[in-house]
């Protein structure tokens, strides 16, 4: 069967080499030369601990009080766009907390299969990506966040992540004693692991290669030839593709394709920002997220360290901000107070956009309007970690296989109403 895949991100590589590997002709067709989109700059975090959905009940309030301060961690442009202002009105009408329990069990599912995919792919020759499975640091500073952790710890549990442990400021410490911390505690989710994204997808990019995947950058998708229900052939600036399958997996630039074939699908680009330091003095032992300051931390690669964060609601066209990365680094500095990271010059900044949703889950699966067509997007900060799960899922749903995991939370219609 010939499948083309759009998009050269985690998702369309991962989607490409298990469709490959089930014996399918794959083509990957991307706007860019697929060597710095959002699968390279993240945190590189595989967490089924981030079982909880951007959209949750506090984060409009929350919000809305940022939205005057240029170096806060959440951020929504103001403008006047149609589709900003309903993707925002669902997004509050799904912050709820009956919501955020539902999508505990499916999203936890998810990264724990994702994360055995990756485990195997460490295994392989062709796949050295500094994968470490050492846990997470979730780091808090007050006590309102401390209680809030307990209940953290506890949905963990119920949910079946029981290795997670509330860590006093003394066991904290014991954890990372090579830097001063000012902290109460910690969450310490040992269920979860990180890797080098930068290596994980040059390595991907050349397996691929290697076993015959078709590659065609800089090229833009510009229209679709469809008849009887199905997509019969991708149109770029520069070619035209026959298709017997077509996976989207366009990240940010999802929702304005997908309107191409009449599907209404409410999605924001989420830019963030990091920087990588490389034989860095400030170390950490351990990832860590700051929970106050909404900053990541994770030590890379045997002499790497990757500080990230924001969440910036914008358009793909609106210049970087430098003041979002002054706020990161004021972050970490709060909590490690001899961290003195200087302000980068924009060759070390690294920014990109992450697909938001509506409701913070992932669109995943074929569409009622076109049967060959399936959607794998959406997923927001946690691409990376559900990268190799998402690609095995997309070639369960092409083959028309039962899925590893239930996928019905993720269809990519749900908003069709």
């Amino acid at each position: 069967m010939k499948v083309v895949v759009l998009g050269g991100g985690v998702i369309g590589l991962s989607s490409a080499y298990f469709l490959q590997e089930a014996g399918h002709q794959v083509t990957i067709i991307d706007q860019t030369d697929i060597s710095n989109n959002c699968s390279y700059g993240n945190a590189g975090y595989v967490c089924p601990s981030h079982f909880i959905p951007l959209a949750t009940p506090g984060i409009v309030k929350q919000g809305l009080k940022w939205m005057l301060n240029p170096e806060s961690p959440f951020y929504v442009k103001p403008r006047l766009s149609i589709s900003l202002i309903q993707w925002g009105l669902k997004f509050m009408q799904m912050a709820t907390a009956q919501n955020v329990e539902k999508a505990a069990i499916p999203l936890k599912d998810y990264a724990l299969l994702s994360q055995h995919w990756y485990e195997q792919w460490a295994k392989l020759p062709a796949f050295k990506f500094a994968y470490e499975h050492n846990g997470l640091l979730e780091i808090f500073q007050t006590e309102k966040v401390a209680e809030h952790s307990h209940h953290i710890v506890q949905r963990a549990h119920e949910i079946g992540l029981t290795d997670t442990k509330l860590l006093s400021q003394a066991e904290l410490f014991a954890l990372e004693p090579r830097h001063k911390l000012d902290a109460l505690g910690a969450i310490h989710f040992k269920c979860d692991a990180h890797l080098y994204p930068n290596k994980l997808m040059k390595q991907l990019i050349e397996d691929l290669k290697s076993k015959g995947v078709q590659f065609c950058l800089n090229e833009e998708v510009t229209d679709f030839e469809t008849s009887h229900g199905k997509l019969n052939a991708v149109i770029t600036n520069k070619n035209k593709y026959t298709s017997d399958a077509v996976v989207l997996a366009t990240g940010s630039w999802s929702r304005e394709l997908v309107q191409k074939l009449g599907i209404k699908m409410p999605l924001m680009p989420g830019r963030g920002y990091s920087v990588t330091l490389e034989n860095s003095p400030f170390q950490t032992d351990y990832p860590s997220v700051l929970i106050e300051g909404r900053v990541a931390l994770t030590p890379m690669d045997g002499n790497k360290m990757r500080f990230g964060g924001t969440m910036e609601i914008t358009t793909t066209k609106a210049p970087p901000q430098m003041n979002r990365v002054v706020g990161v680094l004021k972050a970490v500095k709060q909590f490690f107070p001899e961290f003195d990271i200087p302000t980068p010059s924009w060759e070390q900044v690294w920014y990109g956009y992450r697909p938001c949703s509506a409701d913070g889950l992932p669109y995943l699966g074929r569409t009622k309007k076109w049967s060959n067509l399936v959607i794998a997007t959406g997923h927001a900060m946690i691409g990376l970690s559900l990268g190799a799960g998402t690609g095995k899922l997309v070639a369960e749903i092409i083959d028309e296989k039962p899925t590893s995991i239930d996928i019905s939370f993720y269809q990519p219609e749900r908003f069709n109403h």
